[in-house]
């Protein structure tokens, strides 16, 4: 079936910006991570009046949209589990309103703005950049590729049809399974860079990012080569994405193909909405999400007994730096599947030893929020 084609977003002139993004090998930016200036950390100097958290901010007194019981869970959860850099975000799909910004670093407990800043490789968490690119172009979730290898790296052999070839999977399952070779094979054969420019601004990377917190613009480098195009298309590029960005882009899917910009005030309108993707790309992508959390990568650790989330969906990512090593995870989705009340997106940054990764954290962020509105 032939999806309907998205008129993709085009951002001004003024928000849309060729920028230099760095290298994950040679310089990582979470190794030259700062700290959000005090003045600027609204979360930290927010007064707690009830249930309800109020800061000065431009003269004034606002109540901030945090809901502060799953804030000071979400908080609790990774000083508990001693994450060395950690941050998990909720939003309300339907409005933008943030729920929670939790953030911790064992490694170094006065850091602070982890939530909001694009420290950390995007993954497989580009993936559905990339599939929305694919739906785009007509490319059916039941479509098969076959492949061989690909686990921790993707060479130009493998984007060949081979006798090799005996793992076969269709474009759903290539996402809920992360098949790397697989995503590449359908970006090389489907996509060029300007389609994967386009998505990827409609999806907003390399556009400004506007919050009351400073949030760093997450940064997308998609090459013209073609096999540095499938790397990127699979995962493997110069991607760079901030919790914040993580939930609002789940909420894409989740707003039936909306944009909506993240609201941290009560009193405020609903965060400005744009036609990010069609309603048939947004329903290609759910479908495939749900597949994750049922059948893929995710499947563990939503089906644990009592831990469940009905209705979830989502998309895990991982990728890991060698030197120094560090281990990237990420998690972003929403629930439930068919009236979204929640959008997350996890990331924790582990050192060899671990104890939690992001998938777990996204799905505890879903179940501590759900559970309290039954």
């Amino acid at each position: 079936m032939l999806l309907a084609q998205t008129a993709w977003a085009q951002p001004d002139d003024d928000d849309s910006l060729e920028v230099e993004v760095p290298s994950r090998v040679s310089a990582p930016p979470l190794a030259k991570a700062a700290s959000l200036p005090a003045e600027r950390d609204l979360l930290r100097r927010a007064v707690r009046v009830g249930d309800h958290l109020f800061v000065e901010h431009e003269g004034q007194q606002r109540q901030l949209t945090i809901d502060v019981a799953l804030q000071e869970q979400l908080t609790e959860v990774l000083k508990t589990y001693q994450t060395p850099w950690a941050a998990v975000v909720a939003i309300e799909p339907s409005t933008g309103r943030v729920l929670a910004m939790a953030e911790h670093s064992e490694v170094d407990p006065g850091l602070r703005g982890l939530s909001t800043r694009a420290l950390y490789p995007a993954a497989s968490i580009f993936k559905l950049v990339t599939a929305a690119a694919l739906l785009d172009v007509g490319v059916a979730p039941g479509e098969a590729l076959c492949s061989y290898g690909g686990k921790r790296k993707v060479t130009p052999a493998q984007l060949l049809d081979s006798e090799k070839d005996l793992r076969c999977f269709t474009f759903a399952k290539a996402l809920a399974m992360s098949a790397n070779v697989i995503f590449a094979k359908f970006t090389s054969r489907y996509l060029d860079a300007d389609k994967l420019k386009a998505a990827a601004r409609a999806f907003h990377f390399n556009t400004p990012f506007r919050f009351p917190v400073p949030t760093d613009m997450s940064l997308a480098s998609v090459p013209q080569d073609t096999f540095e195009l499938a790397l990127t298309g699979a995962g493997f590029g110069d991607v760079y994405l901030s919790p914040l960005h993580g939930a609002a882009l789940a909420s894409v899917a989740a707003n039936k193909g909306l944009w909506r910009a993240p609201v941290l005030f009560e009193g405020e309108a609903p965060g400005v909405e744009e036609r990010a993707v069609s309603e048939d790309v947004a329903a290609g992508l759910t479908q495939m999400m749900e597949e994750t959390v049922t059948d893929g990568t995710a499947r563990r650790i939503f089906h644990e007994r009592g831990m469940r989330v009905p209705g979830a969906v989502g998309k895990t990512g991982s990728l890991a730096d060698k030197q120094p090593f560090r281990d990237y995870t990420w998690f972003v989705g929403f629930a439930p599947k068919e009236q979204p009340r929640v959008a997350v997106a996890a990331v924790i940054v582990n050192d060899p030893r671990w104890r939690i990764r992001a998938t777990w954290l996204g799905r505890e962020a879903m179940r501590l929020f759900l559970a309290r509105e039954r």
